[in-house]
């Protein structure tokens, strides 16, 4: 083999191998936009199994606050229809609803201090501020993981294996204005 059959040979080689190096990061993004999206769909599921609960424990309470308990219920529902399609845009409206109902129920609740001392009570409302939280923390590492798969498949020259491969970029996790904006609350105890 000549000296330039032997430097063609290990061109390629070295641009298979960068091909395979690259189209393996993006396959590594791709899953880690998948991770991402289940950790929030498991800490969603848990808060959907405690709603329940709560507004169960806060009914036994609170017998003129039903569209309260409803208006929660029904979040409840929109949330879980939205996971079940796999809706990003229609579970960030429907996140919106659940967490503008929770600080409505959580609001109510003060005006029943029996409610308020409850063990059980308290012991649902703390469960369901820290998944709160937790949701809150996934959905940043969601929307970051999404934001770096977007950006790859858009660069070059991880455009041409994205493009090759067929893969897709992902919607981010966007919220309704009301529920980035500050919160009144002296209206919620209105």
């Amino acid at each position: 083999m000549s000296v330039s059959g032997f430097m063609a040979l290990a061109v390629i080689v070295v641009l298979v191998g960068y091909g395979i190096a690259l189209y393996n990061s993006l396959v590594s993004l791709k899953h880690s936009v998948s991770k991402a999206w289940s950790n929030i769909d498991v800490l969603l599921k848990q808060r959907h199994d405690e709603l329940p609960k709560l507004v169960e424990t806060c009914r036994q309470y609170m017998k003129h606050e039903q569209d309260t308990l409803e208006k929660v219920m029904l979040a409840r529902s929109g949330v879980s229809n939205a996971l079940g399609e796999s809706d990003v845009a229609a579970l960030g409206k429907a996140e919106t609803q659940m967490r503008q109902g929770l600080m409505n129920l959580f609001a109510v609740a003060e005006a029943y201090p029996e409610l308020k001392a409850n063990e059980s009570f308290k012991e649902l409302q703390n469960r369901i501020s820290q998944l709160e939280n937790n949701i809150a923390d996934r959905r940043e590492f969601y929307n970051e993981s999404v934001n770096l798969n977007n950006v790859r498949i858009e660069q070059f020259p991880d455009v041409l294996i994205a493009k090759f491969f067929n893969f897709n970029d992902f919607d981010l996790l966007d919220f309704e204005a009301s529920q980035t904006a500050d919160v009144n609350v002296k209206k919620l105890f209105e």
